[in-house]
């Protein structure tokens, strides 16, 4: 028994290790040709830079408009994430504490069914949808976020709701609390953890999402977002490695740091979640 442990744990941290390398491997190759002149790219590709050459970033900067850029994603990523953590929470609310209603039960199953629908099959009706409102635009885009995140979000939600015990909110009520008074102060607080994985999933895939912003976004470039910069620049620069990738690293940069302080929060709030209390 105590060799079988002794080769599953060593078969694990060995799979671990090759994981990690498939990890870093992309992230040091990123970060060393941002950091080289054009020559030593050419000269070699994988080796180390001879120094820290930071040019490529600011030429990133200068030449790209790459703040206005920059802000287009934050002010997209910030304000989608703002309107789901309202009305995700608040949905799931209703819905978890009226399962037992046919309607609600009917509400979710319908929402829930947008998860088995692949977004290359509703590409070309958002287009077109979305173009006949005149919503081709920041707004538009973040509409389209908060509507494609309810599914996975309030299948989250109501899956941790479930374990917060019903005679939280009878007690509320009893205390002279209503339904707005029970969700704000005594529910939300509670859901904390599930809203945290919410906003770290979501922040993720806002932040590198490159299909939306290319189907509303691409015939308005002051209206673009880093995916959609970082595609253009690198067919401007494809001759030229170390810009491309400096332009990589400046986007990868705030959302990496965001998840490498937050990713905790992922496995804590599914793991409460899972739980029955």
């Amino acid at each position: 028994m105590r060799s079988r442990r002794l080769a599953f744990n060593a078969f694990s941290y060995a799979f671990l290790s090759v994981g990690t390398l498939f990890i870093l491997i992309p992230v040091y190759l990123t970060l060393a040709v941002a950091m080289k002149t054009r020559e030593e790219t050419t000269k070699s590709f994988f080796s180390l830079p001879n120094s820290l050459y930071l040019d490529n970033f600011a030429s990133v900067i200068n030449k790209a408009h790459f703040w206005s850029i920059f802000q287009n994603s934050v002010l997209i990523t910030v304000v989608s994430l703002l309107i789901m953590l309202l009305v995700i929470p608040m949905v799931s609310y209703a819905i978890s504490r009226n399962m037992d209603r046919l309607y609600y039960k009917f509400v979710y199953l319908l929402i829930l069914s947008g998860i088995f629908v692949p977004f290359q099959a509703v590409m070309l009706p958002i287009f077109r949808h979305m173009s006949s409102l005149d919503l081709l635009n920041q707004g538009g885009l973040i509409i389209m976020y908060v509507t494609l995140s309810f599914a996975q979000g309030l299948f989250l939600s109501v899956g941790f709701l479930k374990n917060i015990p019903l005679e939280l909110d009878q007690a509320a009520k009893i205390d002279g609390c209503g339904v707005w008074l029970t969700f704000t102060r005594i529910i939300y607080p509670l859901m904390m953890p599930i809203v945290a994985t919410i906003l770290i999933l979501n922040s993720l895939w806002i932040w590198n999402d490159f299909q939306l912003p290319l189907i509303m976004l691409n015939r308005s470039p002051g209206m673009w977002t880093l995916p959609l910069f970082i595609y253009n620049f690198k067919s401007e620069t494809s001759f030229d490695y170390s810009l491309a990738f400096a332009a990589f690293a400046l986007s990868m940069a705030p959302i990496t740091i965001l998840y490498a302080f937050t990713q905790k929060f992922i496995i804590g709030g599914l793991t409460e979640g899972s739980i029955k209390s």
